[in-house]
């Protein structure tokens, strides 16, 4: 045997149970499909409540026209009922024609809970009534009219709810059922052919809508899943946002109250030097007053320096307060904006923190207004008053001349985390003339006139 004959005879070899795994598989597929569960209890659906059907009509009618899909069933009942019961009547029995209208409609109304067992029963009663004869066929042998019309339904509403093989099995069967029962009679072949024409339109029909309506829901589940990650991600930036600000804050405060701190443990320490004999009482105190201070700050140091990173230097220079708001509006007038600025009541030195948080606070809204107003002009307005500070940053319209820059839009967030931390109120938001304006109050508590005359002293 030459090297090609064994080949070929190889092929020949793998090619019949290829052949047969097929046919295993496509009557495996059938089985699965339209006898395994059969009789399972599949009830149609309402339509959903986002239905774009349902968004065309009356609010008031809405609840009620989930329910379309299963009058439009029931309708179809009784058509085909009514068809069967006239003609019934043509052939002048009355009883035959009731008979075949409730024998055309059963299986369309089961198609409401039990689909693939609808079509079961529609072919039985198909066969039923070839095997008794005594029917009125009226030219649509093997198919009473109401049971060719109501098969047409019940292949369709099975379609509409199932994978596109079902219509192809179901058409098959109905083929082939009809092909049978015309050979062995030897008539029928008009409504075969039309069995065969109507239903293969019918079920193309359903299955492509069915296509249509699993691909919109399949992209209404992917937009929602979208929005939900966009969401998250947003919710998860604004989260991250926050914890950075803070971490800023707690930094700056850090070093600003450890540097307070340090001058009063040291100003302890050396403060007995500079009085000759102190008595011990007073040596006592201040010695106090420096473990006091001393423990305080490595309390602080422990707690607070938890936020800062391996590779975070505190700056060389001092952090910035309200003296140095002058040098910021420069700064930013040299990037093109045009910002003024009114101080009003007694200028007076603030609690480290009040100055640091109400610098910081103008400076973000400032880089605000060039990211997102290009071109307006800016206010700041500073007030000193009995309680505390008041700060007031106000912007005009973008000019439209230079486009915006976007942004993350955590800015406000930044200065909300710093207003909460001091316990003060906060509002922003757009004006009538199309700008912008930041209001913050930071409360500042007063000295007592104790206090105030202790320091004099």
């Amino acid at each position: 045997m030459t090297e090609r004959a064994e080949k070929t005879q190889a092929a020949q070899t793998h090619g019949a149970p290829t052949e047969a795994r097929m046919i295993r598989g496509g009557l495996g597929a059938l089985r699965a499909d339209l006898f395994s569960g059969a009789f399972a209890f599949r009830p149609l659906p309402p339509l959903p409540a986002d239905h774009r059907f349902l968004k065309r009509i009356p609010a008031r009618f809405r609840d009620r026209g989930r329910w379309l899909p299963h009058a439009s069933v029931v309708l179809a009942a009784v058509l085909v009922f009514l068809l069967g019961l006239a003609d019934g009547g043509s052939s002048g029995d009355d009883f035959v024609g009731l008979l075949q209208g409730f024998a055309g409609a059963l299986p369309v109304l089961l198609t409401l809970t039990r689909p693939i067992a609808a079509f079961w029963l529609s072919m039985a009663i198909s066969v039923f009534g070839v095997a008794i004869g005594g029917v009125t066929y009226d030219g649509a042998f093997p198919w009473t009219a109401a049971g060719f019309l109501g098969h047409l339904v019940v292949m369709t509403q099975v379609a509409l709810r199932s994978r596109p093989r079902v219509a192809a099995e179901m058409w098959l069967i109905t083929a082939a059922f009809g092909a049978m029962v015309v050979g062995y009679e030897g008539n029928g072949d008009d409504a075969l052919v039309a069995m065969v024409i109507l239903s293969a339109f019918a079920l193309a029909a359903a299955v492509s809508l069915g296509g249509w309506n699993s691909a919109r829901q399949e992209v209404a589940v992917k937009e929602a899943e979208v929005a939900a990650k966009e969401e998250d991600t947003l919710a998860e930036r604004s989260k991250r946002t926050r914890l950075e600000e803070r971490t800023n804050i707690a930094r700056e405060l850090h070093d600003v109250v450890a540097h307070h701190m340090s001058v009063v443990a040291i100003q302890a320490e050396a403060a007995p030097y500079r009085v000759e004999n102190p008595p011990p009482e007073l040596e006592q105190a201040f010695a106090t007053i420096r473990e006091n201070a001393v423990a305080a700050l490595t309390e602080l140091r422990r707690v607070l320096g938890v936020v800062r990173a391996e590779d975070y230097e505190a700056p060389d220079a001092p952090q910035p307060t309200l003296a140095d708001l002058e040098g910021l509006l420069a700064n930013v007038r040299e990037a093109g904006l045009r910002v003024g600025r009114t101080i009003t009541g007694s200028v007076r030195e603030l609690p480290p923190g009040v100055e640091l948080s109400a610098y910081r606070i103008v400076q973000e809204a400032l880089s605000n207004t060039l990211r997102h107003a290009p071109g307006a002009s800016a206010k700041v307005e500073v007030s000193y008053v009995l309680g505390g500070l008041g700060i007031r940053v106000v912007n005009g319209p973008a000019t439209g001349l230079i486009k915006a820059s976007p942004g993350a839009g955590h800015g406000i967030t930044g200065m909300r985390e710093r207003v909460a931390m001091l316990s003060g109120a906060m509002t922003a938001g757009e004006t009538a003339d199309g700008g912008y304006e930041v209001s913050v109050f930071l409360p500042v508590e007063q000295a007592s006139p104790e206090s105030a005359t202790g320091e004099g002293a």
